[in-house]
Parts: C-alpha cells; structure tokens; sequence
C-alpha cells in the first residue's frame, strides 16, 4: 500500500511539472504576441527583461536574448527632422512669416503649413511674386546635403466655399491640385529639386484642420501642406525602376 501511494505521488510531481512547463511556454508565446502587436521595441525589450537570465521550469530551459543594437521604430522623432525644423522656423521668423508658415513633427514627417494666401491669392493658383523667395528659401534648406534624400509631398487643400466664377477651376479639387502642382513645379523646374524625391496631391475640402464653419476657421482650412516623409513612410512611396 506504501509502495502505491509513493507511486501515486511521484506521478502527481511529474504532471506537475509539465503543466508548469506549459504554462511558462505559453505565457512567453503571449507575451511575443502582445509585444509584435505593439510594434514597440523598447516595451518588448522591458517586457522580456524579466526573462533575461532565468530558466525554464525544466534543466536546460532558455532563454530569449535582444540585441541592444536593435534600430528603434519610427516613433521616436528623427534628429534630422528636427534639425530641418528649427532651420525653417528661424528662416520664418527671420521673414517675419512666424504665424502664417506653421511647422509640426507628426506622424507622416515634418509638415510645412503655408497658411491661407501666402502662396496665392484667393480663387487663383498661380504662385504670388512675393511667395517666390519664400519658396526659393525652403528649397535651399531642403537641397543641403543632410536632407537632399528626403521624399517630399506637397498637398493643396481648400475650404467648403463653392468656386463660383471660375471656368479654369470647376470645383475645388481642381482648384486644391493645381495649386499643389504650381509648388511642386516651382520647386522642380526652378529651384531644381530632384523630380523623384517630389509628388503633389489635391484634396479639395476633405482633409480640413478645422470645422468650416466661420470665416476665421475657412482661412485655416485653404492652405498647401509640404510634408518631409519620415523613412518608414517613404517605404511606402512608388520606387523607381531599379532602385529598389
């Protein structure tokens, strides 16, 4: 009767030990699981931290090691966007355009706001005189040898306001993309930035930053946008044939 007993014991021990081999091998499946869902490097470094250097409920167990050297995601801001950034609001400031060029790090890049008629007058497209040394002064920053790589997109918007007496422009897509085109023209053919690294988009009123419902509101919606695509972003851009 001892015999059984001491049997049945041992045998209890050994499931024990599986389910507990189990258990450890799942929650570290989970945890991969939760970390790639984050597409967070550092979180899945401090979570799997606490699994540096033990082991398994088995001998032999192992355990999971990161290269410290591994590149971080794109969350974190790019130092040369930055730079680009401080660049382009000293030159704004300089011009004393502080207020109607606006400059923010976001998710896509550093976008340029040029705000209301700083480029062009109301209704039209074509590029204003005094907006040319604007645009000259942004393309000398963005042709310097640290940011000469980027890819840039250059995006028209407008507000709500019907076109009314306009033939070139029946709607404001045509009016938000020819515009968007003159700057990326402008840019390409005179200040010769590299035709590849530039593309232009029109969105008419559809993408605004705030409700069109004042004038005040309206004045911030009609703008053209200069984005200076973060790296993971311009993966996603159209690649020349043969470089990619």
């Amino acid at each position: 009767m001892r015999k059984r007993r001491r049997t049945e014991e041992n045998n209890t021990g050994n499931w024990l030990v599986t389910y507990s081999d189990l258990v450890t091998l799942l929650l570290c499946f989970f945890v991969l699981l939760f970390s790639f869902s984050e597409i967070d490097a550092q979180k899945f470094r401090t979570i799997m931290s606490s699994f540096q250097g033990g082991k398994g409920a088995l001998d032999g167990g192992t355990t999971i090691e990161l290269n410290d050297e591994v590149e971080p995601f794109d969350g974190a801001l790019e130092e040369d966007l930055e730079k680009l950034k401080e660049l382009l609001e000293e030159y704004a400031d300089s011009v004393g355009l502080g207020t109607e060029i606006t400059l923010s790090v976001e998710e896509r890049g550093l976008i340029i706001r040029f705000m209301d008629n700083v480029l062009f007058d109301s209704g039209k497209a074509d590029l204003k005189p005094e907006s040319i040394e604007i645009l000259k002064s942004v393309a000398e920053i963005l042709n310097r040898d640290e940011f000469k790589d980027r890819l840039i997109k250059v995006e028209g918007h407008t507000d709500t306001d019907p076109i009314l007496y306009s033939s070139k422009f029946p709607t404001n897509w045509e009016l938000s993309a020819t515009r968007a085109t003159n700057v990326l023209r402008y840019l390409v053919e005179t200040e010769i930035i590299d035709g590849s690294r530039i593309s232009s988009s029109g969105y008419s009123f559809y993408r605004p930053i705030a409700p069109n419902d004042t004038k005040e509101n309206k004045s911030k919606n009609r703008r053209v946008d200069m984005v200076i695509l973060r790296s993971s972003y311009e993966d996603m851009e159209p690649k020349q044939r043969g470089m990619e």
